[in-house]
């Protein structure tokens, strides 16, 4: 593929003028992680790639690495197959996360995307809850979100479940489609535009990679039957890609996430959350957290069924997520600060030395 139809446009030329003069370094497009190893997209070809020891030392944080979508610099060798990719450039957009487990540290799923398509199953997968973690990290992503609903034959009351998503999606689009027919599959083409990225999120077994390869044409990705108990599926997708798409664009599988742990959203939960947001106006308290205060005007809402207790108990719950996130997050930066401080010394103490000598 060229650049252009990788979505190499003016503003990331001008990103990478300080690099064009260099003979063996290119812009390339990472396309494929597994671990520690990388494939790239370059100018009409895909190579392997491995991160340079300078940018692995440099990087703060795992969310300074490259990741899935990123455009990066890549330093070429005659006597080397592969490249080393050297800085990445600006992100337009990145969906982020918090790693899994008890380490505080972003990790970036994908990077550089202009829709984003997030499924949900209408079988035993449905969950409106888990629907708005993913809108929250979509806002905050600065991709467009849009909301696929898939297996709607196993589904006995598709309508009533589509309100619920509408409900919570607030004015998104949400489109119904059953991937293995291929019924509703066509109208999200429109998203897909030449140079563009869309990325399908979701839990394991929702039809993602089926999406993929009814948009391709081909089976370009693996597909596995999920357990009719709970609709869970196995993880057929083990890795992020970049699949380019007949007729111009690109699409980003994802392995189903079994945790998703929500990282800076910013002001997405206002976003995602604007009922409650609008009702909080009329709260007695500006700071009100809507708890014990009193004249809340949230949780008179929820009282006159005007809000439904699920979407107040869901926010009062991210902001206790997000509470928590912020603390471990001081935390690793003072840590942080610390470390920078001892080697910072260490290396002051050497100069010293040096010129003793």
């Amino acid at each position: 593929m060229r650049l252009d139809e990788l979505g190499w446009d003016e503003s990331l030329a001008a990103a990478y003028e300080p690099w064009s003069a260099r003979a063996d370094h290119v812009p390339a497009r990472v396309a494929v992680e597994f671990n520690h190893l990388y494939r790239v997209y370059v100018d009409g070809a895909e190579v392997e790639a491995v991160v340079s020891g300078r940018l692995k030392h440099h990087a703060e944080s795992r969310g300074e690495l490259p990741a899935v979508g990123d455009w990066v610099v890549a330093r070429t060798r005659p006597e080397e197959a592969r490249v080393s990719i050297v800085h990445v450039l600006p992100r337009r957009s990145r969906f982020s996360r918090k790693t899994a487990g008890n380490v505080t540290d972003e990790q970036v799923i994908a990077a550089n995307v202009d829709v984003v398509f997030l499924v949900m199953g209408l079988d035993a997968d449905f969950s409106p809850r888990r629907l708005e973690r993913y809108l929250l990290l979509a806002r905050e992503s600065g991709a467009s979100p849009v909301v696929l609903l898939t297996k709607p034959d196993l589904s006995d009351d598709v309508p009533a479940r589509a309100a619920d998503v509408a409900a919570v999606a607030g004015g998104l689009p949400v489109h119904i489609l059953n991937p293995r027919s291929g019924e509703g599959a066509e109208a999200l083409r429109a998203y897909i535009a030449r140079g563009g990225t869309c990325a399908l999120l979701g839990s394991s077994g929702v039809g993602k990679s089926t999406i993929v390869n009814r948009l391709v044409g081909a089976d370009v990705r693996k597909t596995r039957a999920v357990r009719e108990a709970d609709s869970k599926g196995r993880h057929t997708t083990t890795h992020r890609e970049l699949v380019p798409v007949p007729g111009g664009g690109l699409l980003l599988d994802t392995p189903g996430m079994r945790e998703l742990q929500l990282w800076a959203p910013g002001d997405a939960v206002e976003q995602a959350f604007d009922d409650v947001e609008r009702h909080a106006e009329g709260c007695r308290f500006s700071d009100c957290r809507h708890r014990e205060e009193p004249r809340c005007a949230v949780k008179g809402a929820v009282a006159a069924g005007v809000l439904p207790a699920e979407r107040l108990q869901s926010y009062l719950g991210l902001q206790d997520e997000l509470a928590h996130l912020a603390r471990q997050q001081d935390q690793r930066a003072q840590l942080e600060e610390k470390r920078r401080g001892r080697i910072g010394a260490k290396a002051l103490r050497q100069s010293l030395r040096a010129k003793g000598r």
